[in-house]
């Protein structure tokens, strides 16, 4: 990661901890009233091929005892009312901003993978991952859609992962490619208003 992509990460990161602070605490307190607790979610996430980190999130799902894998149709039953609307303006990834400030996550970059896809799939990570993660990206914009509709799908966790290796991963994976070659900070702004645009015009 380069400098001004770091100072531009920590200065808007800052800013924004400020700014929406209130509301992170509205939505924290709305949900322990809603859903109890846990309030967040923290998962292991892959920012380099032997690099892990936990990533945090606002907990949209029911709890259960073992979890793994992508989110397909398999377990749409166990997103709660309150995290398909978190979900719908992604307010669910609010949390993040504290990866942001540790330097887990960039705002621009690929989504960081499972660690299970990582090594199963160590030469397209190898490449991927040499982008810093992010909050939102090109496959975030171009493929998100589209991914979502194919693993809304899948009725079992087999299938889920099943098509989540075979079509999204390679897919993301030169979307994620083509941002790494182009990369700037003109084109991180870019992408960030789209990401911005398309929240609204949800």
């Amino acid at each position: 990661m380069t400098w001004s992509k770091r100072l531009f990460d920590l200065f808007f990161a800052s800013l924004l901890v400020v700014v929406l602070g209130p509301i992170l605490l509205g939505l924290l307190i709305w949900l322990l009233i809603k859903e109890g607790r846990p309030i967040f979610y923290v998962a292991e996430r892959m920012k380099g091929v032997d690099e892990p980190f936990m990533l945090w999130k606002l907990r949209t799902m029911t709890v259960v005892d073992t979890d793994s894998g992508v989110s397909g149709g398999d377990k749409s039953a166990r997103i709660t009312p309150t995290g398909a609307w978190l979900r719908s303006k992604r307010l669910d990834e609010f949390p993040q901003l504290w990866n942001i400030l540790r330097g887990d996550l960039s705002f621009v970059g690929p989504r960081p993978p499972l660690r299970q896809y990582v090594e199963r799939y160590p030469e397209i990570y190898g490449k991927v991952l040499k982008s810093r993660p992010g909050v939102t990206g090109l496959a975030s914009i171009v493929y998100h859609k589209h991914e979502a509709a194919l693993l809304e799908r899948c009725a079992s966790p087999e299938e889920t992962d099943a098509v989540y290796s075979r079509t999204c991963v390679p897919a993301k994976a030169r979307l994620d490619l083509i941002y790494q070659r182009h990369q700037n900070m003109c084109y991180d702004f870019d992408l960030v208003f789209q990401t911005i645009g398309n929240l609204f015009r949800k």
